[in-house]
């Protein structure tokens, strides 16, 4: 297996949605809402991973707040994970289980580098080993800090809303009908989450990723 499509710049997002507005008439109707889309590109590495563990299961703006506290603290690479004890992790917002996730996130000692060159499947596969780390967040990495241009987050729960406003579905799908939905935007879907993201934030007036 090879790495497909990497997205590196505003013009591959560009590209990807053109397809997208080309292939479906509900993607374009969303666009024309949205206006242009955002590229997201992340940074790699131990960091960004920490980031998603903090995100899980908070809103977008207490995610935000304690990320920078953490920042503020020095408290964002493995050595000072480790280092800290349960009350300077606690102090910052963590809760019990996501200290934990943290220390063993920095105990797992992940090939950051190795990463940017396996096949999605094997970078999902590998960032899963580690406790803390769902599929959901493995593929917001994936998406987001690696640029793959062909990964979805079928579980996340603003995509899932989104596309049952856009597409008028009679309730949410569940993350496995919005995975085969996402089959039919391959291979755009990264592109097309950037789509129902960007969506859901004019459709619901929040944001539904940091």
């Amino acid at each position: 297996m090879t790495v497909g499509r990497i997205i590196e710049s505003p013009d591959c997002v560009a590209e990807g949605a053109a397809w997208l507005a080309e292939s479906c008439p509900r993607m374009a109707h969303a666009m024309t809402l949205t206006g242009p889309l955002p590229l997201r590109r992340r940074p790699d590495g131990f960091a960004e991973l920490l980031s998603a563990i903090v995100s899980q299961q908070v809103s977008v703006a207490s995610a935000n707040a304690i990320w920078a506290r953490m920042r503020a603290a020095g408290l964002t690479g493995p050595r000072k994970i480790l280092w800290a004890s349960d009350d300077d992790l606690r102090a910052v917002g963590l809760s019990r289980q996501k200290i934990r996730y943290a220390r063993e996130l920095a105990k797992a000692r992940i090939d950051f580098k190795g990463l940017r060159t396996a096949p999605d499947q094997e970078v999902i596969a590998e960032l899963i080993r580690v406790p803390g780390i769902g599929v959901w967040t493995a593929e917001i990495y994936a998406m987001f800090s690696l640029g793959r241009a062909d990964v979805f987050a079928p579980g996340d729960l603003a995509l899932q809303e989104a596309a049952r406003v856009l597409y008028d579905l009679p309730e949410r799908p569940s993350e496995r009908a919005l995975r085969q939905m996402a089959m039919a935007w391959s291979p755009w879907r990264s592109v097309a989450a950037r789509v129902l993201w960007a969506y859901y934030r004019v459709s619901k007036d929040r944001e539904g990723i940091r």
